[in-house]
């Protein structure tokens, strides 16, 4: 499994500071990687790369990506959280890139949540 390196690292940086907020401008989406050390472990650096490389192939502009640390919830990793506008907040559990794949075209870019993989609808756990 390839490692996070500083290159990585400063390679996120610069896009988080390149983006907007989601409330500030005319950020659509808001999506959170969670990469603490559980998250980065389980494949959350793989999911972040495939996430980064959908936004581009797409050409969407109105996507925020950002990361946070660990959500406590480590058996679950590696986790996402989608933000769109005025809908709940949607956490995605056991992610990899072919589901980020599809979280990306169904959900991000149709408003279609995939089900299968939620862990939790706002504040509410569905599992």
């Amino acid at each position: 499994m390839a490692k996070l390196t500083i290159d990585d690292l400063k390679k996120i940086k610069e896009k988080v500071h390149k983006e907007m907020s989601l409330r500030d401008g005319d950020r659509r989406v808001k999506v959170t990687v969670h990469m603490g050390t559980c998250g980065i472990a389980s494949g959350a650096k793989e999911v972040m790369d495939t996430l980064l490389q959908e936004i581009e192939a797409a050409g969407t502009n109105d996507v925020f990506v950002t990361t946070s640390g660990c959500m406590g919830l480590c058996s679950r990793e590696p986790l996402v959280t989608v933000e769109i506008i005025n809908q709940e907040p949607i956490k995605y559990e056991y992610m990899n890139p072919n589901k980020m794949r599809q979280v990306f075209k169904r959900h991000i870019l149709s408003g279609e949540i995939q089900t299968p993989f939620v862990l939790a609808k706002g504040s509410e756990v569905i599992k």
